[in-house]
């Protein structure tokens, strides 16, 4: 089976930027998640929210982090946002 291409927009690099301690501290997690989406792209959760599910959303956690990302016309992966679970996502995304 072909791996999946990763796309990450710009707004998710935005967050690790705005975060550059936790972006170090993550990076090696983060990057870990990445490679497992190219074999397995729907092994994120599907969101409890109806609009989110209805978008096509899928959350992967790392460490404290939530990674939202589609997957499109099932060939590539686009991770949308990367940000701490602490935060209220609804309105960022």
């Amino acid at each position: 089976m072909p791996k999946h291409l990763i796309s990450i927009t710009e707004a998710a690099e935005q967050d690790l930027a705005d975060n550059p301690a936790a972006a170090l501290k993550l990076a090696e997690n983060i990057e870990q998640s990445i490679l497992q989406l190219e074999n397995f792209p729907l092994i994120g959760t599907i969101p409890k929210n109806r609009r989110l599910n209805r978008q096509g959303y899928r959350i992967l956690i790392v460490d404290s982090y939530l990674m939202f990302y589609v997957l499109l016309d099932n060939e590539t992966v686009e991770i949308r946002r990367i940000i701490s679970g602490k935060r209220d996502y609804k309105f960022l995304l």
